[in-house]
């Protein structure tokens, strides 16, 4: 069991591929110095990134990265903290500092002068760094210098410079200076702050791991003091990146759940949205509504559905744009005539059908006398004869003023002294529930009489 851990954990090792210590330190002397041809290739590389930004072009950027020579003194940091090489480590830092400087000033002339000064996506995507840009430089670092350190280097090298984006933040922060607009220079600059220090201490760990032999003696106290200030720079780099990856998280979150929750009420009882906005920063959604009008009831329907898809209420503003009367008055102004003819004979069709109907009604009326007589018959076998109509009583009040009411009229005829009056009454109060009225007319005729 042992053989075969062993034999699984041999595919991890690289050892066997690394390179000879003193011709890794001479390859690393060689990338610090930036003069002659490496100063060249630098700002050239710039001046490819900043056309490539300008023109929002991502394969003009990508160029840009692999013919960048910024690599050389980050790595020679972290290879002089690892082995204490202080003199290797203050020449990095100067040449580094020297190529910001030249990349830079070379990134905001190019600026200054095209006559295109719009930020584009790809100028935006480097201004606001997050941790998730710092696991980037971190293993884009590590995969760096694991490839230098071997004999089998491949095409890893040029993938970490295009993983590793040097180039693109650094001329962000020259546009930045070009057109004055700090909060593009330094979310810029604190980007490439992140890549540097990340791929150096990613030199360091990898220095350290495969045990580079130390170039001076050092005493503790100043191997404890770099140490401090090592650690000092990465959480001063890293704790502002977790706070904008955190927010980055959150607004992902709040664009996520803005776009379900317009789908949703992109439609509401005859109210279409014409259009919405979505400020991320301030976490506010604004809506607007044509149709037949927003009720407050419709309005607190919008909002319960925001709600549901967690969203702050406070900040959902909803306006009405066109109203149910213009939106019948555009109707009338672009209705063809054809609609217009379609329009009349249905009111046409539903006026003639209300006349049938009320024609039927009163066709019917003498027969409900057969109806009530057939179901008063098992009843009252003694009534003979009924008749129903409706007509016009008039009464007078305080002998000025003629009223007239419509009553249902019924008439009953049965056999003399057949019905008592009692069952008159109950004749009657069935009538009124019968005929759902609360006015009625009832006579009751003697057979004799007729």
């Amino acid at each position: 069991m042992g053989e075969k851990i062993d034999k699984f954990l041999s595919w991890f090792n690289f050892r066997s591929e690394l390179e000879d210590y003193d011709v890794i330190h001479e390859n690393i002397e060689k990338g610090i110095v930036f003069k002659g041809t490496n100063l060249w290739v630098l700002m050239f590389a710039i001046v490819v990134a900043s056309v490539g930004l300008n023109m929002n072009s991502t394969a003009v950027i990508i160029g840009a990265m692999l013919i960048s020579p910024l690599m050389g003194p980050i790595n020679g940091m972290g290879y002089g903290l690892a082995t204490y090489d202080f003199v290797l480590f203050r020449r990095s830092v100067k040449n580094f500092s020297f190529a910001v400087g030249v990349s830079l000033v070379t990134s905001a002339l190019y600026f200054a002068l095209t006559p295109i000064n719009e930020a584009h996506s790809e100028l935006l995507a480097r201004t606001s760094p997050t941790i998730y840009d710092v696991i980037i430089a971190l293993f884009g670092g590590l995969a760096g210098i694991v490839a230098m350190s071997s004999r089998v280097k491949g095409n890893v090298i040029p993938g970490v410079a295009i993983a590793t984006a040097l180039m693109p933040p650094i001329c962000t922060a020259g546009y930045g200076l070009a057109t004055f607009q700090f909060n593009f220079f330094f979310g810029a600059l604190y980007l490439f702050t992140i890549n540097s220090v990340f791929i150096a201490f990613a030199a360091l760990m990898v220095c350290q791991y495969l045990k580079f032999p130390l170039r001076s003696i050092v005493d503790p106290a100043r191997k404890k003091s770099v140490n401090r200030s090592l650690t000092a720079i990465i959480l001063l780099t890293l704790v502002p990146s977790i706070f904008f990856g955190y927010k980055l998280v959150k607004d992902e979150e709040f664009t996520q759940a803005s776009e379900a929750f317009i789908k949703e009420v992109s439609l509401v009882e005859g109210n279409y949205l014409e259009g919405s906005d979505v400020h991320q920063n301030v976490r506010t959604i604004e809506l607007l509504y044509s149709g037949y009008g927003l009720t407050d009831s419709i309005v607190m329907e919008i909002k319960r559905q925001a709600l549901i898809h967690k969203l702050d209420t406070s900040k959902l503003i909803v306006r009405q744009g066109f109203g149910a009367n213009m939106l019948r008055e555009n109707s009338r102004k672009y209705q063809s005539e054809t609609e217009i003819l379609n329009n009349k004979l249905a009111a046409t069709n539903f006026s003639l059908r209300q006349s049938e109907n009320k024609i039927d009604s009163i066709v019917n009326i003498p027969m409900l006398g057969q109806r009530i007589l057939n179901e008063l018959k098992p009843l009252y076998p003694q009534i003979l004869e009924c008749s129903y109509s409706e007509t016009f009583i008039f009464t007078s009040q305080k002998d000025t003023t003629l009223q007239s009411a419509k009553v249902p009229l019924v008439t009953l005829t049965a056999n003399r002294n057949s019905l008592r009056q009692s069952d008159k009454t109950k004749i009657e109060a069935w009538l009124k529930n019968r005929l759902n009225v609360k006015e009625l007319k009832t006579v009751f005729e003697d057979a004799r009489r007729k």
